[in-house]
């Protein structure tokens, strides 16, 4: 058996007044950047927080009620275990799931809510996977599996119809690869219904499993995961998948933890949108110039995911903003007498920059007797703005040096 159209047309059908079907977003920022037209699938935006919910509630529709009623399992990272957690409660069947030991605390906390019971298990995606399949055994529960599942790829394979249904003129398909349940049904869906656009995976650097795996001519299982993309953090593609990734796939590139930083940040910025690493894994690679484009390309990237911690978030977008000049930290060496941080202060108001954060040193090796560190973390527009502030403080007299050393004044 394969996944057919009519199975993906079937599946629509059935998801219709169950799922959101999500808005396609042009990129008006990176199209200019990219010299091609950017349009994003927003499923950052889809109930449960990813596409997830369109493969686990197929695949639940299509066990018979027996089955239902025993319960179903499946192990998850946190955007499967959402889906499956969501769709086991519209069907008011009981779900377990068995989540990484340091699967992110908003990805657990929200299955919990969806009524599921949530078992942590081990460091990976794949270990969580083994301890379901000894669930599975011991409770006789139905095993969901998050991507090398017919059913389960049809359901993802809606997205492609409605890619196909709003953007007919796509050129390239840009789809995040975990397991390879997404691109998979999404390449089926569009190949059948005559789509030539060139369909490109992209996987994290710190867990890239499937071209390995296309060049051994089955799955390769990574011994290890590093990746801030934990959605698509999979050490092994499905059999199922693999096949269909080897047939309509075009390519398959890679994105490390910085560039999936970025785009994170820039879907922040650019276009209001919350999306997680895998979800903007996508992103990535258009915005590191990863994927050829010609000036009549249209693309349409997925954005598969926006359950990203609200504190992680921040750290990333901090990081990033930093990389690009829009945080500033110097030190500088006062006097350590009365009334000398506040003109050292005012000169920062005056050169137009921000004060985000000020610490005041006296105890520590590298300060002489006489004289106070202060450390300042600054908002500053760009780094123009940046090497200004900086000038405009050593022409007011204050010696200033980057982190790890002290300046003299």
């Amino acid at each position: 058996m394969t996944v057919t159209l009519a199975r993906i047309v079937d599946a629509q059908a059935a998801l219709q007044s169950v799922i959101i079907a999500t808005p396609m977003i042009p990129d008006d920022q990176l199209s200019r950047r990219l010299g091609a037209r950017v349009v994003h699938k927003a499923e950052s935006l889809q109930r449960s927080g990813s596409f997830k919910v369109r493969g686990a509630y197929n695949a639940i529709r299509m066990l018979d009620e027996a089955a239902r009623q025993r319960g179903v399992v499946t192990n998850s990272a946190g955007n499967h275990a959402q889906g499956v957690a969501l769709a086991a409660q519209l069907y008011g069947v009981p779900a377990t799931i068995v989540m990484p030991e340091h699967a992110p605390l908003t990805k657990v906390t929200a299955t919990r809510g969806m009524g599921a019971e949530v078992v942590l298990h081990g460091a990976s995606f794949d270990d969580a996977g083994v301890m379901a399949r000894q669930l599975e055994a011991e409770r006789n529960l139905t095993f969901i599996h998050a991507f090398n599942d017919l059913d389960v790829i049809a359901g993802q394979g809606t997205i492609g119809l409605e890619i196909h249904a709003a953007l007919a003129e796509a050129t390239v398909i840009v789809v995040p690869i975990g397991g390879g349940g997404l691109i998979g049904g999404i390449a089926t869906a569009l190949r059948a219904l005559g789509s030539k656009a060139r369909i490109i995976g992209v996987q994290a650097a710190g867990c890239d499993a499937v071209r390995p795996s296309l060049a051994a001519g089955h799955p390769v299982r990574i011994d290890a995961v590093r990746t801030i993309a934990d959605g698509i953090a999979v050490k092994q593609p499905g059999e199922l998948t693999l096949a269909i990734i080897k047939e309509l796939v075009d390519d398959v590139v890679t994105v490390d933890d910085e560039q999936i930083a970025a785009a994170i940040t820039h879907a922040a910025q650019a276009m209001h949108l919350v999306v997680e690493g895998a979800g903007a894994a996508g992103l990535a690679a258009l915005l590191a110039g990863l994927i050829p484009l010609r000036a009549d390309d249209v693309v349409c990237n997925v954005l598969c995911g926006g359950n990203i911690d609200a504190n992680f978030l921040t750290r990333v977008i901090e990081q990033v903003l930093v990389k690009q000049g829009r945080y500033l930290m110097l030190r500088v060496l006062i006097p350590d007498r009365p009334g000398n941080l506040a003109p050292l202060l005012r000169t920062v108001a005056d050169l137009g920059a921000n004060v985000v954060d000020v610490f005041h040193r006296r105890a520590t090796a590298l300060v002489p007797i006489d004289r106070v560190g202060v450390e300042l973390i600054l908002e500053v527009r760009d780094k123009i703005h940046g090497g200004t502030v900086i000038t405009g403080l050593r022409a007011n007299g204050y010696g200033v040096a980057e982190p790890g050393e002290w300046a003299a004044q």
